[in-house]
């Protein structure tokens, strides 16, 4: 069956939309939530440990209703199914898309080519298990018998944005082990790295699907040098192993097949961090947390899967960003984590959202004739308040925000936490109610100031208001919480990519750099240069004069 394939435009709720949105567009939120004083428990949603408050949103009881209406007319929940049942919808490389199936439980049937890819699932997490096991136990040692105290993570994309976040925001419950993350191709990258290494006591994992990857396999072998320099080579089985399905390639290298953990073709880069993939999470964390974190997740599909458009967490928060990006013409969402933990997630998201969604042809293959995609920005809060909140209050952007907060401190540190969340409250309330003329000019009277310096001052401490906010409130940063949220994200670029008709699981628009890099660093070495502008062609022959 795989996709609908339906313009968005062209249905009957789009072009409702379209006429709704001039009638509300200049509404005030302050004048929604004085005429319905039961707004807020209206739009927030209480499921397990998630308060999702959308209520600071410039919609009415009609956007709403128009919004899940064109959710229905897109065929949604026929795209769900499919998302679930294992059906080719990443159509344009001929995959299905299954990260939900990676954190499904033992007796689920998920179909591939008519086979259950359930038992090999779990044929991979036994082996991680034990792997991990061994190696925080110190049963597993490296070529000196010495136990691990170091972990380093060779990948690049998906194969390391996704592990380095959740191990970093995951830092309060790992082990002994030290983890490291290699990713940029840049030489200084790697080598600052292994300036903190010990070869006798560090573990190498290299994340490959192809072990192709220009990046990794740089890096990759760089290490392997330096490591060459202190062990021998029949050291590197004991010290190196891969993600990757490419056996010849990685055996070649110098693994032994025992420590190759597989992968699959229906496990896109950016959401395999459910995978094999996701190792060094296991290993920075141990097992039963990485377990914990798949189990969170599986929660999050189930909803999901099961819960009605109304009170559907994902599908609500893919409707307001469709609302912003096609109708106000908003071109950005920022993610605000009250965490510091979380100072990686937006890196993480822009990754997973701009690389599925970025995309211009729809499913007919036809140019798209309206705005597909958000950028995603953000830091984590209350650092952002001091960087990049003055253009959200009072730039000249709509900027919809989400605003994630943890009822509890992992440290248990009341103070700081209840000054953390009274930010993470008060930015929400500034950014909905703004700061009125008449509340300036009262403050600056209080001060005693002459009638002239409050007239000159009052414009600049005018806050407009009226800006969206989602507030996702969590009890406490857990494994298990923080699967539900990053899930929580993966249903959202999916049902963006449904109601925009676009394929949200192929990524061809990060290869054409690729294959001209390839081209001109075979011309650094020799003295023709292929027929490139004027201006490629000089920045290649001013870097061949310094290099």
């Amino acid at each position: 069956m795989g996709l609908p394939s339906i313009n968005p435009t062209t249905t009957k709720s789009w072009k409702a939309l379209e006429e709704h949105f001039k009638s509300v567009k200049d509404l005030e939120m302050k004048d929604l939530f004085a005429k319905n004083k039961n707004r807020a428990n209206d739009y927030t949603i209480e499921w397990e440990d998630f308060y999702i408050d959308f209520s600071k949103n410039r919609i009415t009881e009609e956007t709403f209703k128009l919004l899940l209406s064109l959710a229905n007319e897109v065929k949604l929940k026929d795209a769900i199914e499919a998302y679930y049942n294992g059906e080719v919808i990443n159509k344009t490389e001929e995959r299905a898309v299954l990260h939900t199936a990676l954190r499904g439980k033992k007796t689920d049937t998920v179909l591939v080519d008519g086979e259950n890819v359930m038992p090999e699932i779990f044929e991979v997490k036994t082996k991680i298990e034990a792997f991990t096991s061994n190696i925080v136990n110190g049963t597993r040692k490296g070529y000196t018998e010495k136990a691990f105290t170091d972990v380093v993570n060779i990948g690049i994309g998906g194969s390391d944005l996704g592990p380095a976040m959740v191990v970093d925001a995951l830092q309060y419950y790992k082990n002994h082990l030290t983890t490291h993350f290699v990713s940029n191709v840049d030489g200084d990258h790697v080598n600052e790295v292994i300036k903190k290494l010990n070869p006798e006591t560090t573990l190498f994992v290299i994340v490959s699907k192809t072990f192709t990857t220009q990046e990794t396999l740089s890096n990759a072998n760089t290490i392997r040098e330096w490591f060459l320099n202190h062990g021998s080579q029949e050291a590197i089985a004991k010290h190196f192993v891969a993600v990757s399905t490419n056996i010849e390639k990685v055996k070649a290298f110098g693994i032994d097949e025992v420590n190759i953990f597989p992968m699959w073709n229906w496990v896109g880069g950016r959401f395999s961090l459910w995978s094999a993939v996701g190792l060094t999470i296991s290993l920075a964390v141990g097992y039963d947390n990485f377990n914990s974190l798949l189990d969170g997740a599986n929660k999050m599909d189930n909803h999901f899967k099961t819960e009605d458009f109304e009170s559907n967490i994902p599908v609500i928060l893919s409707l307001l960003t469709i609302w912003y990006n096609n109708f106000f013409k908003a071109e950005s969402e920022a993610v605000i984590a009250y965490s510091q933990y979380l100072n990686q997630f937006a890196t993480y998201l822009q990754q997973g959202i701009m690389e599925s969604n970025g995309k211009s042809i729809d499913r007919n293959g036809k140019p798209t004739n309206y705005q597909t995609g958000t950028i995603i920005w953000g830091e984590p809060g209350t650092n952002s308040q001091h960087a990049f909140f003055q253009l959200i209050h009072q730039g000249t952007k709509i900027i919809p925000a989400d605003f994630i907060g943890f009822g509890k401190s992992l440290h248990g540190n009341q103070d700081h936490q209840d000054k953390l969340i009274s930010n993470y409250i008060a930015q929400t309330e500034a950014l909905l109610n703004g700061k009125t003329k008449a509340e300036v000019v009262k403050q600056l009277e209080s001060q005693n100031l002459s009638k002239d310096k409050i007239e000159e001052l009052t414009p600049f401490k005018i806050f407009a208001g009226n800006k969206p906010t989602n507030s996702i409130f969590i009890k406490k940063l857990t494994p298990e919480s923080l699967g539900k949220l990053i899930a929580m994200y993966e249903h959202k670029i999916f049902v963006q990519g449904i109601i925009w008709n676009i394929y949200s699981y192929d990524q061809f628009g990060v290869e054409l750099g690729k294959q001209l890099a390839s081209e001109i660093l075979n011309e650094f070495d020799f003295n023709t240069i292929a027929n490139h502008d004027a201006s490629t062609q000089n920045l290649i022959e001013f870097f061949k004069k310094i290099r």
